[in-house]
């Protein structure tokens, strides 16, 4: 027996192991009904101006495009699907919609998110999904509350990126972990002045503990990096993974994304090869990483 998966056919023995052995790891869910196809991006800023919004840096950089690139996606993407991305914060609806649907998420709350993004988005009809690291509210790039306040005003989802960003949050203590959800939480709360049940994980270092943790604030839906559109639960909370766009990627690789289960998939599996470089290299990865990012980015 074969499972279609776009034009070739899988063997039913490979597909129940990849069920098994893999539930995270395939880009399409065999037999699954829920299909989310979410999009990750972070700043918009001009070619040679990365650090005037958001984090500055070759790393963050890595992750910002240009407007004109911005733009091209989006005008892309429109070609690709005539949905809308979706902007529903009930884990219950995410969790079960019956055809593929998408969304589009912007993390670290960088100035851009006002200046560059909403403008774009809403042009289209589309709403995103705004993640604020909380203690740089206010700080020269990135949002002040007041911005924070029109975004949700004008129908954005506002969520929590924990308020410090740590550096490895899947490193913190559980008392760290509650905390940095719990005080963001209550921060963005009282500046929209409505609940804010939805975050994203920081760096993307997902676990877990740091779920477990987000449940304990009051986080019903939690975006993590992991490439995947299948949807699971950590106790009563809709953990939903996401797929990235950096700096240099092309609109069709962009639209590619949302309309491509090969894509997906050769993203998800370039994701886990990096997984395990990082387990085996240790601290060498990551002086390998800041050194190709430093040479194509440099400050």
């Amino acid at each position: 027996m074969t499972t279609r998966i776009g034009r070739s056919l899988v063997p039913d023995s490979r597909r129940q192991w990849y069920n098994r052995n893999c539930p995270h790891f395939t880009p399409y869910s065999f037999g699954h009904r829920s299909m989310l196809i979410n999009l990750l991006y972070h700043d918009v800023t001009p070619a040679g101006h990365e650090d005037d919004s958001g984090f500055s840096g070759p790393g963050a950089a890595r992750y910002k495009l240009t407007p004109a690139e911005f733009q091209s996606h989006l005008e892309r993407i429109a070609k690709t699907t005539r949905r809308s991305p979706l902007t529903s914060t009930s884990p219950e609806e995410l969790a079960s919609t019956n055809q593929p649907q998408w969304t589009i998420t912007f993390d670290d709350g960088g100035l851009s998110a006002l200046t560059e993004i909403a403008d774009k988005l809403e042009r289209y009809g589309w709403r995103g999904w705004f993640f604020m690291a909380t203690d740089f509210i206010g700080q020269p790039t990135f949002c002040s509350r007041e911005q924070i306040l029109e975004l949700h005003q004008r129908g954005h989802v506002i969520g929590s990126h924990s308020c410090s960003h740590p550096e490895r949050i899947s490193s913190c203590s559980r008392e760290q972990l509650v905390d940095e959800w719990t005080r963001s939480c209550r921060v963005l709360e009282e500046i929209i002045q409505s609940p804010v049940t939805t975050a994203s994980v920081p760096g993307g270092f997902y676990s877990k503990d740091v779920a477990r943790a987000a449940v304990a604030a009051g986080i019903r839906v939690l975006f993590n990096s992991e490439p995947t559109t299948k949807p699971h639960h950590v106790e009563n909370a809709l953990i939903l993974g996401r797929y990235n766009v950096y700096c240099g990627m092309s609109a069709d690789n962009a639209a590619s994304l949302v309309k491509s289960p090969l894509r997906r998939w050769r993203q998800a599996a370039f994701w886990n090869m990096k997984k395990v470089a990082k387990v085996v290299a240790g601290p060498t990865y990551k002086a390998i990483r800041q050194r190709i990012l430093a040479r194509n980015f440099p400050e």
